[in-house]
């Protein structure tokens, strides 16, 4: 399954090497990023950005936390495969990102341990 880039300014060549700019699919918003894998179902890898500019009502945009903040409490899809990257430049926001999925992805693999004993 393809990579998902999540970011309303930078391209993926910004990020990562211009060579794996096919490997990624781009979502700009929250939105299209629920959509997306609603649609596609959750891919093996995503880059998170956090500030995603503002909502066409001037307010500020729901965020990249809030994106993984949807995969965690709303989507209840399994993450534990999931791979994941923050490329933000919010290094706040990146480390609530990060920890959100780190304790979620390992939450699951020792309930997954748990049932399996």
């Amino acid at each position: 399954m393809k990579k998902l880039f999540l970011d309303d300014v930078r391209s993926v060549d910004m990020v990562y090497d211009k060579a794996m700019e096919t490997e990624f699919d781009i979502v700009r918003t929250y939105e299209e990023f629920v959509a997306y894998i609603k649609q596609n179902g959750l891919p093996t890898f995503i880059s998170f950005d956090n500030d995603l500019g503002l909502a066409e009502d001037g307010n500020v945009a729901p965020d990249g936390l809030d994106a993984a903040k949807w995969l965690v409490y709303e989507s209840r899809l399994d993450l534990q495969e999931l791979e994941y990257k923050v490329h933000s430049a919010n290094p706040v926001a990146a480390k609530q990102i990060h920890g959100l999925l780190t304790n979620y992805i390992n939450h699951q693999k020792n309930m997954s341990q748990a049932v399996s004993s």
